[in-house]
């Protein structure tokens, strides 16, 4: 007979900046299930090293044996696109422009969100980026 499934008590998807997230964040989320922070931060940061700089979101499961379970997501769209202006989103979208986006950064973008968006074509992904970017205050150049 296999082995029982275990039972998912809690789950938590946390933002952390990649490679050194900080123990006080994940004490705030995952405190109250009884699971090992120290273990929780050993493999998050174990898991993004080679991503340090970015935010990256984690799906954290925790089972009724106080075990866990990581699962990593890309970085926010809107950090992405913060990243390859070099600068922040504009103050007020539709008056000021806060940067100018090529179709090669979007591109770029899109592929690294692929897996996370809600399509397979990196066209369509081009185009859901395109309109995170003009609701940030950021032209996109063709």
């Amino acid at each position: 007979m296999p082995g029982k499934a275990k039972k998912r008590t809690f789950q938590a998807t946390l933002q952390l900046a990649a490679g050194d997230a900080p123990v006080v964040d994940l004490g705030k989320m995952l405190g109250q299930t009884g699971v090992n922070l120290v273990e929780v931060k050993r493999a998050y940061d174990a898991a993004t090293a080679n991503q340090r700089g970015d935010i990256v979101p984690a799906v954290v499961s925790v089972f009724e044996d106080r075990s866990f379970e990581l699962r990593l997501k890309t970085p926010p769209t809107a950090f992405l696109i913060k990243k390859a202006l070099g600068g922040k989103g504009s103050g007020r979208p539709g008056h000021d422009e806060a940067g100018v986006l090529s179709r090669a950064q979007l591109s770029e973008i899109a592929e690294r969100k692929l897996p996370d968006l809600n399509t397979t074509d990196l066209e369509a992904a081009v185009r859901i980026i395109a309109g995170t970017a003009r609701s940030m205050g950021v032209r996109v150049k063709d």
